[in-house]
């Protein structure tokens, strides 16, 4: 079997996703997502101009080869668009070998090591009675953990606030120019306790309740967080510091014993040789689509299981329903799984997208259907053409930038 087409498909129903699409000799395809939120031509260029080239002809079994052929063999390595380019190669063809099986995905992985995969899901609000509803409705949805997101007084426009619609999917501001929210970290420090004693009065003390800092707080600063919150028990405290910077951990860990949660802009296992081997973290957050695909991702989460962390795959709606089918695999597969973050998708998304995997009473499950699980409609995906988007930025009071 060889590789004779690698397509790049780009496409926008709602957000813009990238997509490859490998085909063999045989007539079987595989998809990869290599999504990079803002950034996605970047990856597209990467692919087509110097990548699909070096994929025809090969053979889509040798996975592992291919990978280490893309990943060192290009001398520049690591980086989120080199990753998300060899992501979406390595997905692409795990979905054609489990096609050429016969067999989901999760089965050449091991099979499965749960029956269904738990997620969480987002609940926000401009202020702690709106937060309240939004957690209302996440429970009504049937997710069993939530994460937590308020606004904060005095303050315009905050992360994982302004940014999620009403169903509680996110939704990432996409426009031609980046939206500037404002930030104060005192009064994110003084607020954040008060919201977790109302979502702990109001839901009682069993609800696992998850709060994502988003690289806001030096390292004194987050710790003093993570010691504030610990009457409230979070499920995790997720990227409190700049991810960077490994060895700040250290002091954030000494300082707190609530559950830390990082790793969704990092892109290798280089960024992690700290956090996992001095056990200064908890759940290792990557994603299938920004950490080089199936294969290097299954490596880390074997490598944190010698130091009892768990795997919690990013799963924000920029991550296409590709990539998120490969994550559900991994989940299903892997015997240290933590939690799947599940932000769904529009429905539009669901149509160019169409996806094996399930989502039931706060549960996936990536089905039953040979490889991936994903079909990409072509058509459709050509009817919704890319539109030049951007991620936020954050400022502090006085104008200086500060971490988004």
């Amino acid at each position: 079997m060889k590789i004779v087409d690698a397509k790049v498909v780009v496409t926008s129903p709602g957000r813009n996703f990238v997509t490859l699409k490998l085909t063999t000799d045989e007539g079987l395809t595989g998809l990869g997502d290599a999504t990079l939120n803002g950034r996605e031509l970047s990856v597209v260029s990467y692919l087509q101009d110097h990548v699909a080239p070096l994929l025809i002809g090969l053979d889509p079994h040798r996975v592992e080869d291919t990978w280490q052929s893309l990943y060192r063999g290009a001398y520049w390595r690591r980086g989120p668009v080199t990753m998300a380019a060899i992501a979406a190669v390595d997905t692409a063809l795990w979905d054609i070998k489990a096609k050429a099986a016969g067999l989901p995905l999760y089965q050449l992985l091991g099979g499965a090591s749960r029956d269904r995969v738990a997620t969480y899901g987002h609940a926000s609000g401009r202020d702690i009675p709106e937060l309240l509803d939004s957690v209302r409705a996440r429970l009504a949805a049937g997710y069993p953990a939530i994460r937590i997101q308020s606004g904060i007084p005095g303050l315009k426009a905050v992360y994982g606030v302004t940014s999620t619609r009403d169903d509680g999917s996110s939704v990432l501001h996409q426009q031609a120019r980046p939206l500037v929210e404002d930030w104060d970290t005192d009064a994110y420090l003084r607020h954040t306790p008060t919201v977790f004693e109302a979502v702990r009065a109001e839901f009682g003390p069993e609800l696992p309740l998850l709060h994502d800092a988003h690289h806001r707080l030096t390292p004194i600063q987050a710790a003093r967080l993570g010691k504030d919150l610990e009457p409230y028990r979070p499920f995790w405290l997720e990227d409190c510091t700049p991810a960077e910077n490994q060895e700040a951990l250290r002091l954030v860990r000494q300082g707190t014993s609530v559950p830390l949660a990082i790793g969704e802009v990092f892109n290798t296992v280089y960024d992690y040789q700290t956090l996992i081997s001095e056990q200064l973290i908890d759940y290792v957050r990557s994603a299938v689509t920004h950490f080089g695909g199936v294969t290097p991702l299954r490596k880390l989460f074997d490598f944190a299981a010698q130091y009892q962390i768990k795997s919690a795959i990013h799963g924000p709606e920029d991550i296409s329903p590709v990539g998120m089918a490969a994550a559900v695999h991994l989940d299903l597969a892997v015997h240290n799984f933590g939690i799947q973050e599940y932000s769904g998708h529009t429905p539009l998304t669901e149509q160019v997208f169409r996806h094996a995997y399930t989502f039931t009473d706060g549960h996936l499950h990536p089905g039953e259907a040979p490889g991936i699980g994903v079909d990409l409609d072509e058509d459709l995906a050509a009817a919704h053409p890319y539109k030049a988007a951007y991620l936020p930025v954050n400022r502090l009071q006085d104008g200086t930038v500060h971490d988004w």
